[in-house]
């Protein structure tokens, strides 16, 4: 579920997007682009958060995954720490001076010194890892399925979680995460849709639509991915897995409720490429 679309296509896979049939309730905010930057378009992003200045990004696929310091108005990746080709590096976030990085498949987080990027610790999950942010108490964990797990970042053992819904239906599929004002926003694996969630009670309270995003005819790129908060300039940064760009947004006023469809549709959106 989590290769690039080329070579899904190349081992034969079905990808199935199914929405439950009804109208969602929610708002579906739109987004204005206030500046585009250079993003490596060879960068397949997986976890992605703005600290100090600097963009810190963690890349995935076995063989090219990394943990990267990236310079936001030039793209330019100043430090980089590559991951063991045994492990995908999946989501990513910081706590107290170090860098926590997941790994897909294979039950098992890195824990870096965020300067120097010396590996200090490891901890294993059950499942799979998909996205991680923290709400300054609790580390906040994604596995691709509609659960948000709160683990405790002195033992990093798994405390709660709750089931994340949109119009009383599962939203599966959670991603990259980033915590934002009290609220968890994820991207949905393979749409073009931002959640904006209410952490305690896993309701969706609105949905950030970001079709077009990405100029059309750019080439190489795969699915939106990556969302960084810029606390001290109140700044949002998104990006998508292979993309050459990467977009501060401002959001606009809530529009209609999402519509009943496939790929760009709300209520209960599930994804399988088994």
């Amino acid at each position: 579920m989590r290769w690039p679309g080329a070579w899904l296509a190349a081992a034969g896979a079905v990808l199935s997007i199914v929405a439950v049939s009804g109208q969602g309730k929610e708002p579906v905010l739109a987004h204005t682009v206030v500046r585009s930057y250079p993003h490596d378009p060879q960068a397949y992003t997986q976890g992605l958060i703005y600290r100090d200045g600097f963009l810190y990004e963690s890349t995935g696929l076995n063989g090219r995954s990394s943990v990267r310091r990236v310079r936001l108005d030039t793209g330019e990746v100043v430090q980089q720490k590559p991951v063991d080709t045994r492990y995908f590096g999946e989501g990513m976030t910081d706590w107290a001076g170090s860098l926590i990085q997941l790994t897909w498949q294979t039950n098992v987080a890195f824990v870096y010194n965020r300067q120097t990027f010396a590996l200090e610790n490891t901890f294993t999950y059950p499942g799979e890892g998909w996205g991680l942010t923290h709400d300054g108490k609790r580390l906040i964990m994604s596995d691709g399925t509609a659960a948000l797990r709160f683990l405790a970042p002195a033992t990093y053992q798994e405390l709660s979680r709750v089931t994340v819904t949109a119009s009383g239906r599962r939203v599966d599929q959670l991603n990259e995460l980033e915590f934002i004002k009290g609220e968890v926003w994820a991207n949905v694996y393979q749409t073009d849709r931002i959640a904006i969630i209410n952490p305690a009670t896993g309701r969706v309270r609105a949905w950030l639509e970001l079709r077009g995003l990405l100029p059309a005819g750019s080439v190489g790129h795969d699915v939106l991915n990556g969302i960084a908060y810029d606390s001290a300039g109140d700044r949002i940064f998104v990006t998508g897995k292979l993309w050459p760009r990467l977009f501060e947004i401002r959001l606009s006023p809530a529009r209609a409720a999402l519509p009943r469809t496939g790929r760009q549709g709300g209520g209960d959106v599930r994804l399988s490429a088994r």
